[in-house]
């Protein structure tokens, strides 16, 4: 398996833990404000292969405690249980995120024990769905479907939604709320502009918004919270 992009050590994508981040290239969705579209769409070479990345794992036990292997879409690939079998048999605690439109392949890992927190995206309310993720069709029950696996799965979670001004407004965190209703972690992340992002149009919302809909959705998630709001 090729791997895109390493970062060797982050405290910041795998909650309480220090970890590696890995990440691999390519996804099945077209995100109009994705951060990483230059591994989604290809025009970044891959920097090692799996090999590699299991001698680099191997130096740093006892200095990492997890590995986050995010993308791009993680799920798109069949070596995926393999890959992380692997890293979970060195010793290293596994967190997944994931875009949610592939419950199959989270349903797989859960029932095999391979990871020990899961993130995923929600793009935006279920109408809204192909916009946000950049298609012209998106199956919600697929989504709805992720969704029911991830806060049934007795394991660390959480769900997230990178606000975009342009895409999101109050009703939108309303239908959010009820889709994910009793969820134990959402957190609504401010949308930043980045030289990669495909869209240069899209604007990040306020503070005063990301408040407004911060407070709609506590109504169904008390637990929701804001993160990287300035």
């Amino acid at each position: 398996m090729k791997i895109h992009g390493l970062q060797k050590m982050t405290l910041l994508d795998y909650p309480s833990k220090v970890a590696a981040t890995v990440f691999l290239g390519g996804c099945d969705f077209r995100c109009p404000y994705c951060h990483n579209f230059e591994i989604v769409d290809g025009s970044m070479a891959p920097i090692m292969d799996d090999k590699e990345l299991f001698s680099f794992l191997q130096k740093r036990k006892g200095l990492l405690d997890g590995v986050v292997v995010t993308g791009g879409e993680p799920c798109i690939y069949m070596e995926l249980p393999s890959l992380i079998s692997e890293i979970k048999g060195m010793g290293y605690l596994v967190k997944l995120d994931t875009n949610g439109n592939h419950p199959h392949v989270v349903k797989s890992l859960l029932s095999e024990d391979l990871i020990d927190y899961i993130a995923m995206d929600i793009k935006n309310s279920p109408a809204k769905y192909p916009l946000t993720s950049g298609l012209p069709t998106v199956d919600v029950n697929t989504i709805k479907e992720s969704i029911d696996l991830i806060m049934n799965s007795g394991i660390d979670y959480e769900f997230r939604t990178t606000v975009i001004h342009e895409h999101h407004n109050v009703s939108d965190f309303e239908e959010i709320g009820k889709w994910i209703e009793g969820a134990k972690a959402y957190y609504l992340q401010q949308f930043t502009d980045r030289d990669t992002v495909p869209d240069k149009t899209l604007t990040s919302p306020s503070k005063e918004d990301m408040q407004l809909f911060l407070k709609t959705v506590q109504k169904y998630v008390p637990a929701a919270a804001l993160r990287g709001v300035e």
